[in-house]
């Protein structure tokens, strides 16, 4: 699929969707789309049209997307896979993201047309997610795998700037990038986990990128009509329904360690967020619970609105869809991993699922 503006708009829309309250901003997205597509051709490759042994390396960036001092540029997503292969002598034949998203449904666009390295369409999960290890499509359970990550970001003007590539244990260097971007003012440019294209068929999330692309011609083709009309044709294709509507009365939201954790609350509807919506309840019940997808949008223009970017007075639609309704990695099966969400939004996940 040759990859164009109009295409774009749909990836950016779509994907911010699915970025089920994460994934960064479809502001950053237009960005590092516009500037992909300004190189020439971009085009997003099945994954049966590569070999199976084909390596294949995970773009994706890592940070707090409320972080106010977070400053990744072009080169720094490029840079992260000239240090990959610099560090490890190996050759990446392949490139995917990591989640859908605002931002990261076009992670590795641009390295694709610079590098001219094929852009695969099987992200390691078709939805967004907090966590490095949440997106390493079950590489976390295999025995002895070691984990080549790169690193790069920071605004230079405020000593920021920061780059690097650590080795080792997956959950270990996940956590060291994640302090990087720390350190780099909340957001690095990432290049992690060669594993060879056999594996990412059978554990990503195969036609991910497709499948945002479609989301977001499905909420074009409504608002054609109207706002409401494209709220209303975007549910109808994700399966889903719409869980309230109404004026945001409460909303929390703390930035630390990296994440964006926080609460919303919209007439009896509660939600609570770590970047992505975690779950949802409706007078005390619990409805969706993540992965499921949980997701805000405007009510007047109909376009998505991520959790980082709600305020108290937004006059906002909520949706939600089950997760068979996804296209989903490894990742979201893993139950020791879901189970880290507990803590941090101080909800019961595991029962839920």
């Amino acid at each position: 699929m040759k990859l164009d503006k109009e295409l774009l708009e749909f990836a950016l829309v779509g994907g911010t969707i699915l970025g089920g309250g994460g994934g960064g901003s479809s502001e950053a997205g237009r960005i590092i789309g516009n500037i992909a597509l300004s190189y020439g051709d971009v085009e997003l490759v099945d994954i049966d049209d590569i070999g199976e042994d084909t390596l294949i390396v995970t773009a994706s960036a890592v940070g707090a997307p409320a972080a106010k001092d977070q400053y990744v540029r072009p080169k720094d997503y490029v840079r992260t896979i000239e240090i990959i292969e610099q560090n490890t002598g190996l050759r990446v034949g392949g490139i995917i993201t990591n989640e859908n998203g605002g931002t990261a449904t076009v992670n590795g666009w641009i390295q694709s047309a610079i590098l001219g390295i094929p852009l695969i369409d099987a992200p390691c999960n078709g939805r967004a997610h907090p966590t490095g290890t949440m997106g390493s499509m079950g590489l976390n359970n295999v025995a002895g795998f070691i984990s080549y990550q790169a690193y790069a970001g920071g605004n230079p003007e405020l000593g920021n700037r920061i780059e690097g590539f650590v080795c080792g244990d997956l959950k270990k260097t996940s956590a060291m990038v994640r302090q990087a971007a720390v350190h780099a003012g909340g957001l690095v440019a990432v290049a992690r986990n060669l594993v060879e294209a056999r594996y990412v068929k059978e554990n990503g999330a195969v036609g991910g990128i497709s499948h945002a692309i479609e989301t977001g011609r499905s909420f074009y083709e409504g608002l054609k009509d109207s706002p409401k009309a494209a709220i209303e044709s975007l549910v109808a294709f994700l399966k889903g329904e719409i869980i309230a509507e109404g004026i945001v009365s409460e909303y929390e939201i703390v930035t630390e360690g990296g994440f964006d954790v926080g609460r919303v609350v919209v007439d009896d509807v509660e939600m609570t967020f770590w970047n992505e919506y975690m779950t949802l309840e409706q007078k005390g019940k619990r409805l969706y619970t993540f992965p499921d997808l949980i997701m805000t949008l405007d009510r007047d223009t109909g376009f998505p609105i991520t959790s980082a970017e709600l305020d108290k007075g937004k006059n906002i639609v909520i949706m939600a869809t089950n997760k068979e309704n996804l296209k989903l990695g490894a990742g979201m099966r893993d139950l020791k991993l879901l189970e880290e969400i507990e803590p941090i939004v101080n909800k019961k996940i595991l029962e839920y699922l």
